[in-house]
């Protein structure tokens, strides 16, 4: 009889490298937001893959960086922790023609110097030029991983996570290194995630699509109210920023931008709950937020 394996495994890497992409392609579903920009991901985001034998918990983190301010302080201090709370770690890195930069080099020394399992995966390989499988292994941070940091050949993965592609078996090897462990969460659930937290999220998510330069990284969302009524969600949520200049972008012209938000809000949130839902924004200033420590916590940045 197969003995059933369960563990958290956490995804480390620097800010826009794919791990939110990873997190979703692995659970077939979009749990944790994406976008182009750099630092999305703010908070501890977990994912669940449920399978017959096994149970992969999965955690997704903020961007490691140099941190600038109180709020990209607390990122770091989210992701940090990471490391502490795995079974697995599994290292992920941008994959370039190039060797490996100064930031990819400090996580892969403190990643050896953890005591935690970990993998390693080069990911958005399909941004390089055309190579065959063999080539790939040619590339100089592939040699660097194996050559200086000592890390095997077969533990290193090559990944288009947006694609989909290398993603079965670096889950293979992974479910292998878990440990034998009762589930953690029902086989039902997919994420400790809340619902009024996810609509959060998809707020915040429209406002970088649809925003530029430093407003999405001067935004925070919260809801007012989230009133399920069976046949309609009916919900009411502030978006906050740091300035009135950028509560002008925010609304737009006529209120154009904010009613673009809530139309592309409105229509991920029915896709997600298979109802119908009422959305009401309204916009707000907090001064100077991400550099106030107690609001940095009041809107769960540093928990």
């Amino acid at each position: 009889m197969t003995e059933f394996r369960s563990g958290f495994v956490s995804l480390i890497g620097r800010p826009n490298v794919g791990k939110s992409t990873l997190l979703n392609n692995i659970l077939d579903e979009k749990i944790a937001i994406v976008t182009d920009k750099p630092q999305t991901t703010r908070n501890r985001i977990v994912g669940i893959k449920n399978l017959p034998d096994a149970q992969l918990v999965l955690v997704d983190t903020p961007g490691l960086h140099s941190p600038k301010g109180l709020l990209n302080e607390a990122l770091v201090e989210t992701s940090q922790s990471a490391w502490r709370d795995a079974d697995i770690a599994l290292v992920l890195l941008e994959a370039s023609p190039g060797r490996m930069r100064k930031g990819e080099r400090d996580i892969m020394a403190q990643a050896l110097d953890e005591q935690v399992p970990f993998l390693v995966a080069l990911n958005k390989i399909d941004l390089l030029p055309a190579r065959d499988g063999s080539s790939l292994q040619m590339l100089p941070m592939f040699v660097e991983l194996v050559n200086e940091f000592g890390i095997a050949p077969e533990e290193i993965f090559f990944l288009c996570a947006r694609d989909g592609v290398g993603v079965s078996a670096l889950n293979r090897r992974i479910l292998e290194l878990l440990p034998v462990h009762p589930a953690y969460f029902p086989g039902d659930v997919q994420t400790e995630m809340s619902e009024r937290f996810w609509v959060q999220e998809v707020i915040r998510e429209q406002v970088f699509n649809l925003t530029r330069d430093e407003i999405p990284y001067a935004v925070a969302v919260e809801i007012d109210y989230y009133k399920d009524l069976e046949e309609r969600l009916s919900i009411g949520a502030s978006i906050y920023v740091e300035q009135n200049s950028q509560k002008g972008i925010i609304i737009g012209r006529k209120g154009s931008m904010l009613k673009e938000i809530g139309i592309k809000s409105r229509l991920a949130i029915e896709a997600f709950v298979g109802i119908s839902v009422y959305l009401e924004l309204h916009v707000s200033v907090a001064k100077n937020w991400t550099r106030n420590a107690a609001q940095i916590q009041r809107f769960g940045y540093n928990d």
